[in-house]
């Protein structure tokens, strides 16, 4: 039986979102209005463990590799999360991999061995890259360009969900800053969602990022197990997480956490937050 690993909203068209899930089948696209779940198949197979997209860019973490764009290999090696930065790809100097193949953003990765790399724009000189999980050998494109090269910036531990610069691993939250990796807080965190105040959801309860961590939701300690799961829009109003035993949803940045009883969530999304 197939399992369902992230889902991300790629597009909206009139009432309908497309999103994309990773699952052990492959990256499965699913037409969705409203309440209703329309057309679904599978667009790409392999083992995907994570999926980034929005904006025109799409990543996805596989067992074997990260694809960007239409699918195409990167040379990264297996990954278990993936996200999409778009801040750095604001600077003049950005060093993003080709538009073409991102949208523009700045593809991160997380390997199974926990090092956080960066997709970086390869050395048209032939030099060599800055030590990513790719492979070494050097290649060029048609038009002289060379291929993209992966990045190390640093490493956590177990890591889990990425969401634009922000890694949940089991040893707490961590933030890409530049060129490494830097540790941001909390421990056990299961995922993260950068918009806005960024969220983050680990074992202990559901916080939010203001003068240090502060707890939104604990859990509620009658065997949920804690958050697994959150998301929320690009301006961090909308927002939605997860345990084994509800689904909390918020309207905006200054409202409450809803509970509804909803079992078995793994993953949540909403729409048009990338």
């Amino acid at each position: 039986m197939s399992t369902l690993a992230e889902k991300r909203v790629f597009t909206e068209q009139a009432d309908t979102t497309r999103v994309l899930v990773a699952s052990s089948l492959g990256v499965v696209g699913v037409s969705v209005s409203g309440d209703l779940v329309g057309e679904f198949g599978v667009d790409h197979r392999c083992t995907a463990r994570d999926v980034a997209a929005g904006g025109g860019a799409l990543a996805v973490a596989t067992d074997e590799d990260v694809l960007v764009g239409d699918f195409q290999p990167t040379g990264h090696g297996p990954a278990v999360a993936v996200s999409l930065d778009r801040r750095a790809t604001d600077a003049a100097d950005s060093d993003a991999a080709d538009p073409d193949a991102t949208g523009g953003a700045t593809v991160l990765a997380a390997a199974p061995d926990g090092t956080v790399s960066r997709l970086d724009a390869g050395d048209d000189e032939g030099s060599e890259g800055g030590g990513g999980t790719g492979d070494d050998e050097e290649s060029e494109d048609g038009d002289g360009a060379a291929d993209p090269e992966w990045t190390a910036l640093g490493r956590v531990d177990d890591p889990r969900r990425m969401d634009g610069p922000l890694v949940a691993a089991a040893d707490g939250v961590h933030r890409v800053v530049a060129d490494r990796v830097e540790y941001a807080g909390l421990d056990d965190a299961r995922d993260v969602a950068a918009g806005g105040v960024p969220l983050a959801a680990t074992g202990e309860g559901l916080y939010a990022l203001g003068n240090g961590w502060l707890c939104e939701r604990e859990s509620d300690g009658d065997g949920d197990g804690g958050f697994r799961a959150v998301t929320a829009d690009a301006a961090g109003e909308r927002a939605l997480a997860a345990t084994e035993e509800a689904v909390y949803e918020r309207a905006d940045a200054t409202a409450e956490w809803v509970r509804h009883d909803e079992s078995g969530v793994v993953a949540v999304a909403v729409a048009g937050d990338l």
